[in-house]
């Protein structure tokens, strides 16, 4: 315990202002005794006189007073005097202070203006003067959210899933932050289908995530020109205009609430012709392209012609899915396009070609991923090899009448061929289209593996 003594000595007077003729009386001698002079406040502390035989009464320098020999007082935060009169039973007196100084404890909160809703979000602040190993309250209002330690240094932290703006302050017995508010980010989930045919079903889907975060509002636009327009709360549906074909753009936006930020998404349509085939040409067919390709169906390129590399790609685009193999877009191979997936292979975990007999496909698979889908025929009489091979000869360009082949067992080979129908047409070879054959052929080296199966 800090102790503080301080002694003073006073005269006694005669009531008159004269010497008495007696001898002149002296004054008492008092010593304060501080229990401590320093603190955080509110600081206790226990003020004692003492000395000669007397009477005490304080001024206790906060306005207070009190008398006694011995005083407990509690100081708020400031600098202080406090002062004791000692009085003997004959009158005379004496004084004697001491000085105390009361510092006041403080705690900041520091937070990001602004954070992902429900995301893990690091606040924290500083204690002064520090007090390592002491806890920290965090409050949401009155609400008591989260604890931290704090360190040596005064600083602490804590982790929060943020689902409400605050505003936020920390506490630590009567010190308290000013408040702290984080503007929240909510999540704006909208879906639209990439694509409907002309006369078919398109519908524009978006919720807020809280529904508390404010309202929505959409507009749609047909190749740039504002074409409808809907408010909505928190969820909201919208159907498509699809009676000519063009692209059309959702655009999502928020009104948000106090304590939320806006949000935006944009998504693309396209509304396209409902039947295509060899020939057709213009923006339906780069949608039918881009989609194809997002799935690894093996196209040529990417562009407005509906070629002979488009027609092979709907083909093996039929025969995954079991439809008929007429290389022709219809309605309801659109619907079937928008909801598919990129292919399975059968096995995973090395790279490798897999030939699915059963429906006349060609899988290059990498990473465990198909990279590519192939239209093929194999042998007319099933006569295709099962199993699993080694490519053990490769020619570059022609052999005899084999392009760019891959030998994997004996005479058979995956190679190029003119005619690659869409059933088992080869005399026991892999058929696969023409310029497919060289890309194969430089992707695949000696050594690399070949399962054929059923």
């Amino acid at each position: 315990m800090r102790v503080a003594l301080v002694f003073l000595a006073g005269l006694g007077f005669a009531a008159s202002g004269a010497f008495s003729r007696d001898a002149v009386a002296a004054a008492p001698a008092v010593v304060i005794a501080a229990s401590t002079t320093t603190g955080v406040g509110p600081l206790a502390v226990t003020l004692t006189a003492s000395g000669e035989p007397a009477s005490y009464s304080w001024k206790l320098g906060d306005g207070a007073s009190a008398t006694g020999a011995s005083v407990r007082h509690v100081y708020a935060p400031g600098r202080y005097v406090a002062v004791v009169m000692a009085t003997t039973e004959s009158g005379e007196s004496a004084q004697a202070q001491v000085v105390l100084v009361v510092r006041k404890r403080t705690v900041t909160l520091s937070a990001p203006r602004s954070a992902d809703y429900g995301s893990p979000t690091t606040i924290g602040g500083e204690l002064r003067p520090a007090v390592a190993g002491g806890r920290v309250q965090i409050y949401r209002g009155r609400i008591h959210v989260a604890s931290a330690r704090v360190s040596a240094s005064g600083r602490f932290r804590a982790l929060l899933r943020l689902r409400s703006a605050g505003p936020y302050h920390a506490r630590y017995g009567a010190a308290r932050s000013k408040p702290r508010s984080i503007a929240l980010r909510p999540r704006l989930v909208a879906s639209l289908d990439r694509s409907a045919p002309v006369g078919g079903r398109l519908s524009v889907a978006a919720r807020l995530v809280p529904a508390g975060a404010g309202s929505l509002r959409v507009e749609i636009r047909r190749d740039g020109r504002l074409v409808a327009r809907k408010r909505a709360g928190p969820s909201l549906r919208l159907a498509l205009p699809t009676a000519a074909a063009g692209r059309l753009r959702a655009i999502v936006t928020t009104v948000p609430r106090p304590g939320f930020l806006p949000a935006r998404r944009s998504l693309a349509a396209q509304v396209v012709l409902p039947a295509l085939a060899v020939g057709a040409r213009g923006p339906s067919v780069l949608v039918l392209e881009r989609r194809l390709a997002e799935l690894r169906y093996a196209l040529r390129g990417v562009d407005t012609v509906y070629g002979t590399d488009t027609f092979e790609a709907v083909l093996a685009f039929q025969k995954v899915h079991g439809l008929a193999r007429t290389g022709r877009v219809e309605p309801a191979l659109w619907s079937l396009l928008a909801r598919s997936g990129v292919p399975e292979p059968r096995a995973r975990g090395f790279d490798h070609i897999e030939v699915d007999k059963t429906r006349q496909l060609l899988l290059e698979v990498r990473g465990g991923e198909v990279t590519r889908v192939v239209h093929v025929s194999t042998g007319a009489t099933g006569n295709t090899p099962l199993g699993t091979w080694r490519v053990y000869r490769k020619v570059t360009g022609f052999d005899w009448v084999l392009w760019y082949p891959m030998y994997f067992l004996r005479g058979f080979a995956i190679h190029g061929y003119p005619s690659v129908p869409a059933y088992p047409a080869s005399h026991g070879c892999v058929r696969v289209p023409m310029w497919v054959a060289p890309q194969l052929f430089a992707g695949h080296p000696y050594g690399a593996t070949v399962t054929v199966y059923l």
